[in-house]
């Protein structure tokens, strides 16, 4: 849901807010084989981190994986790090490791910017992680708080294209501008003093203020890498109309495109979720997913 310090004004850098959902997962299946075997969605990039898990963690990969589901690729919805969790997970329990998430995380350089990947896996819900600082290996979890069960999140999904990532973001990171001190000090006072107080209070339209607020901020300063505050257009309109609907906490996830925002209400959700389909039906290419908060972390069964 946004980044707070982006050029480490405040000392640390970094540092975001996220929130676990149920509708899009990734699940996985690890058993022995005389040979190593992926297959499913996502199997190529399975297939380096099976690789460097067990390289590193000195075991054989003498297993198969099956990917059940997998989340899409590059839509900022974490993708990479929810894949690499799963199988290092998997290979933990299979080898009796006694390895923490965060041990996982570290051997495959997850979290260099955003730890709310590693931090939803450990125990779902909404996340605020602390960003890094000069010996951070992941960056730390300082907030955890269930979503109220009535919240829902709509997604907005252009599939024309993704958001930017590797060496493309690293290069975009490099290229915006600084994040000035009192913006960093203006986002932090907002989530402390008024965000994180109104999701414990179940005050939804206080944190969809305060959410919308920090997406403006960060998504003026990536403009002019993504082409404006959102990266798609079309998904811009989309959340332009959901908001004069009554959706609140109006922004894009990570480099997007996917958009997303919030409402009360199951059936709400569901409803407008189906006027946004008829409204931009025109737009082949935009999707809509009505999607419920996960408030507990990753599944591992072991049989």
């Amino acid at each position: 849901m946004g980044f707070i310090d982006l050029s480490a004004s405040l000392d640390r850098h970094f540092g975001s807010i996220g929130v676990a959902l149920n509708e899009h997962a990734t699940r996985i299946s690890l058993s022995y084989a005389e040979q190593r075997t992926i297959i499913g969605p996502g199997a190529r990039r399975a297939e380096k981190c099976l690789a460097e898990l067990c390289k590193v963690f000195k075991v054989s990969d003498q297993v198969a994986i099956t990917i059940d589901a997998a989340i899409p690729e590059h839509v900022g919805l974490g993708s990479g790090t929810q894949m690499s969790l799963a199988i290092g997970s998997a290979l933990n329990a299979y080898y009796g490791l006694g390895l923490s998430v965060r041990d996982i995380a570290a051997v495959l350089e997850r979290g260099l910017r955003s730890g709310i990947g590693i931090g939803v896996f450990e125990q779902g819900g909404l996340v605020v992680d602390g960003g890094r600082g000069a010996k951070t290996i992941t960056p730390p979890v300082l907030v955890h708080l269930d979503i109220p069960a009535s919240w829902r999140f709509i997604l907005v999904f252009d599939g024309r294209g993704q958001g930017l990532h590797g060496q493309q973001e690293i290069q975009a990171f490099k290229a915006l501008p600084p994040f000035p001190k009192q913006e960093a000090e203006r986002l932090c006072y907002m989530l402390l003093m008024q965000g994180l107080p109104a999701v414990a209070e179940h005050d939804l339209p206080r944190f969809g203020e305060v959410i919308s607020q920090l997406q403006r901020t960060v998504g003026e300063h990536f403009a002019a890498a993504q082409g404006g505050v959102f990266t798609s257009p079309e998904v811009a309109k989309a959340m332009h109309w959901l908001e004069q609907q009554g959706a609140v906490a109006i922004g894009q996830t990570s480099w997007g495109p996917t958009g997303f925002c919030a409402v009360d209400g199951a059936e709400f959700a569901e409803a407008l979720t189906q006027q946004a389909r008829s409204h931009f039906a025109q737009f082949a290419n935009l999707s809509f997913v009505a999607a419920s908060a996960r408030n507990s972390g990753g599944d591992v069964f072991v049989e």
